[in-house]
């Protein structure tokens, strides 16, 4: 059986150990489950999703023969952050981060098994050491690595002109995240701090990502309280590479449930609703739209102590660790679907060299 992944750094994670063998469980559960013929019993009941194959997809896989590859990876390495969003999905409840050299260590293990883009996420990743941790993570995956693609999702509010000096070089895409552009919303959201108006810091970050040549991305969750804002001309001044717009999602122990940190339910909003604003915004160019079945299995999660999360039952179950197991057998606790992954255009030109845009 294998070592819970806080366990391989015995003097850093004494602290984080939860206490609880419920991340083992998990994995126990997540082996009977691969060994047992009810292939399908991992997908949620309802309608099927808009877009989605008739085929049955199997469990993990989406009907993939061989090995999953990990082409594009969302590594979360940290849950802290210093924004309170209301309708957060990954928050937090730990405040590990790994030691740079062991992070880096299973980037690398993530290379070697064919990963070709890695977003850095939290949390808010520009908060461990003022931006330093991740510029260095950034580099070594460009520089080392030789990655066609680094991207970064950030609210944006850590974020300094010296960190582009140091660091944009190595940056393909810089998406931030804002979900209105009325600054009560987004206090009222939870985006609000202090004396930073979110909506002017966005314009300055704009303007830094065109000095430093980084390409710039806008993510924005739909929800209760924006679904019904038009942002057609503040996206069309702003002019992203691509702005992707997500439907308020629930998160069993993330954001609802007893041992969530959040409560969002109020922040939900209906497939109808979110087609509404998609309906108003139908002309923006750049616009990428996920409603919740597209999301649904369709992205590889690593958590701060690089444990894929399988979110095919509305929540997240971890896997074992990539720098316990290697990364082919703890993809397969992932729940990742490689033909969703497709299908919702999760492979698209990353890379600022191929982008063309005119700096």
């Amino acid at each position: 059986m294998w070592a819970l992944a806080p366990l391989a750094f015995p003097g850093k994670l004494l602290g984080a150990l939860w206490g609880s063998l419920a991340p083992l469980l998990l994995w126990l559960r997540a082996l009977l489950r691969l060994a047992g013929t009810d292939r399908g019993r991992g997908r949620q009941e309802g309608p099927e999703p808009e877009g989605a194959g008739e085929e049955e997809e199997e469990e993990g896989g989406g009907g993939h023969d061989g090995p999953l590859t990990p082409t594009s990876v969302n590594y979360h390495f940290t849950r802290q952050c210093n924004y309170k969003c209301g309708f957060c999905f990954h928050t937090a409840k730990t405040s590990f981060v790994l030691p740079l050299e062991e992070a880096q260590r299973g980037l690398r293990l993530l290379k070697e098994a064919g990963m070709e883009k890695v977003n850095f996420s939290g949390g808010e990743p520009f908060l461990k050491d003022r931006g330093e941790y991740l510029g260095r993570l950034v580099r070594f995956c460009k520089e080392e690595l030789r990655l066609p693609s680094v991207s970064i999702v950030s609210n944006g509010s850590l974020i300094r002109e010296r960190w582009f000096v140091d660091y944009g070089q190595y940056l393909d895409i810089l998406a931030i995240s804002c979900d209105s552009f009325n600054e009560d919303v987004n206090v009222l959201i939870g985006r609000g701090q202090g004396k930073l108006n979110h909506v002017e810091n966005l314009r300055r970050l704009r303007r830094w990502c065109r000095e430093y040549r980084v390409a710039f991305k806008i993510n924005s969750v739909i929800n209760r309280f924006n679904v019904d804002e038009d942002m057609r001309a503040h996206i069309q001044e702003l002019n992203p590479v691509r702005w992707k717009v997500f439907q308020c999602l629930l998160i069993e122990g993330e954001n609802v449930g007893d041992s969530a940190l959040r409560e969002a339910e109020s922040f939900v909003i209906s497939k109808e609703e979110f087609q509404g604003f998609l309906d108003r915004h139908r002309g923006v160019p750049c616009l990428v739209p996920e409603c919740n079945d597209k999301m649904k299995d369709s992205y590889l999660i690593l958590d701060e102590y690089m444990r894929f999360l399988n979110c095919r039952e509305g929540r997240k179950d971890p896997s074992p660790s990539i720098l316990d197991v290697g990364v082919e057998e703890a993809i397969k606790f992932s729940g990742f679907d490689e033909v969703t992954f497709l299908k919702r255009g999760g492979r698209y030109v990353w890379s600022k060299a191929d982008l063309k845009l005119d700096w």
